[in-house]
């Protein structure tokens, strides 16, 4: 999926949603448990119940790596059922020597043909480049997360900025607006305003609303550009946002209630 056709697609919806799928065997309702493969069958009713208000879906390969071959078959399935015209993310966060960076864009473009992957640029350029040959799919960089680890390398000082506007600016050279996108974090206000203007035409997967304590609002106003510019996500606010037989009901109330707060914007 290139820019002109995701950005298409949030005009269209008003929105501005990523659901993330990180769904965990332990928390899916009982009543799906008796099922031949209860995490797909979760999977396919969140997406039947969010799909007209989400323009992304990511899968957290960790949550499904775990169950070995039938997570990974889990996976295609489930990116099978997901609408065409939304986008796709596999949270894979791989990033390695160049040769091993090319096998792991295969796995992801190729094999299982999603539209973007998140990358780890810990061992720099030639760990990054192989995802960005791939013609019309997105290479999502970490740049600045939201969990507290982010104090221990990203906010330290590296020369006369910290490491992640280094390492923002860095990667930004490596690509372009239309194939490269960056995490970053939503929970504080001052940055996603700075990035924003180190970056102004760069979309942006960012995590940390919901549970994580991030909002709606305070990402919209600090961080969107004129293309809307910004994935949201939100993963157990609207996956887990039911626990019974009505769960599926419910991640749909949830996701409605998330786009109609992004629409405001759009």
């Amino acid at each position: 999926m290139n820019r002109e056709q995701l950005i298409k697609n949030i005009n269209k919806k008003k929105s501005l949603l990523c659901v993330g799928l990180d769904t965990d065997i332990e928390k899916i309702p009982q009543c799906l448990l008796n099922t031949d493969n209860p995490v797909l069958a979760f999977n396919k009713s969140i997406i039947d119940a969010t799909k007209d208000f989400a323009i992304a879906y990511k899968i957290n390969t960790a949550f499904y790596e775990a169950q070995g071959i039938k997570g990974w078959e889990t996976i295609q399935k489930t990116l099978e059922y997901i609408p065409q015209d939304i986008f796709t993310i596999a949270d894979a966060k791989r990033g390695d020597i160049g040769n091993t960076s090319e096998q792991y864009a295969k796995t992801f473009f190729k094999t299982y043909p999603f539209h973007s992957v998140t990358v780890a640029p810990y061992m720099g350029e030639d760990s990054v480049k192989p995802f960005l040959q791939f013609k019309d799919n997105w290479t999502i960089v970490l740049g600045l997360t939201s969990n507290n680890g982010s104090r221990d390398f990203q906010l330290q000082q590296c020369g006369n900025e910290m490491l992640y506007e280094k390492v923002l600016q860095t990667v930004a050279g490596w690509g372009n607006p239309e194939n490269l996108m960056f995490v970053v974090g939503a929970t504080r206000k001052e940055q996603l305003q700075h990035v924003r203007s180190l970056l102004p035409e760069h979309f942006f997967l960012i995590p940390g609303v919901g549970a994580q304590g991030g909002d709606v609002a305070t990402v919209c106003e600090n961080a969107m550009n004129k293309d809307g510019g910004i994935l949201i996500n939100v993963s157990r606010g609207i996956i887990y946002a039911g626990s019974g037989d009505d769960f599926a009901e419910k991640a749909k109330d949830a996701a409605k209630d998330y786009q109609r707060q992004m629409a405001v914007y759009l």
